[in-house]
């Protein structure tokens, strides 16, 4: 069997220890999901307590950004009122389940086009309210791209500037077009 390479991968957990075996597990993960395309470039997992007591009673958010040539794929598992997200390891399989359903669908979709690595879409924040939870992006051929703080990834929305150059991934929505994630660029400033 072929082995697949395997992308570029960031792990964080947030409000809880790191756990090897977590790590491991999340790594097999991967490497399951490499079996299902070609060129994965990057992971990006992060595994989220949203309680600081012990373990019993936590509830835990798993968020996946997946980026393949010519996207990126976001899985974004609230708890909720699902009791079996009292236990990460059935986080972890749910996410990964959800993200490699969401890379099977995008490679039949690829199947039988040639697909260049494309860049994601840049622009820069051309404002910011922070009070209305809510920023617009204004790309390089001028349209506009809506925003929230939920869309922000490893940055702090409280703190993103007019100016600020961003890289996202674009989606419709009810309102028109949106930004699903944004990637400040050149600026490294985790949320933790």
């Amino acid at each position: 069997m072929n082995q697949e390479p395997v992308p570029l991968v960031e792990l964080a957990f947030r409000n809880m220890d790191a756990s090897p075996a977590v790590e491991d597990r999340v790594h097999a993960r991967i490497a399951k999901l490499a079996q299902f395309h070609d060129h994965l470039m990057a992971c990006r997992v992060v595994i989220e307590s949203r309680h600081r007591h012990h373990h019993k009673g936590n509830l835990y958010h798993v968020r996946i950004d997946l980026t393949i040539p010519g996207g990126e794929l976001v899985v974004n598992r609230e708890p909720g009122e699902h009791q079996a997200h009292e236990d990460v390891y059935v986080a972890v399989r749910d996410a990964f389940d959800a993200m490699t359903r969401q890379l099977q669908d995008a490679v039949r979709k690829q199947r039988g086009k040639v697909k260049y690595h494309e860049t994601p879409p840049h622009g820069h924040i051309r404002e910011i309210a922070p009070g209305a939870d809510y920023g617009v992006i204004e790309t390089s051929d001028g349209r506009e791209i809506r925003f929230s703080s939920k869309s922000v990834v490893d940055y702090d929305f409280a703190k993103l500037e007019v100016g600020d150059q961003v890289r996202f991934t674009e989606v419709d929505s009810d309102d028109g077009p949106a930004a699903s994630t944004v990637h400040v660029e050149g600026k490294h400033h985790i949320v933790g």
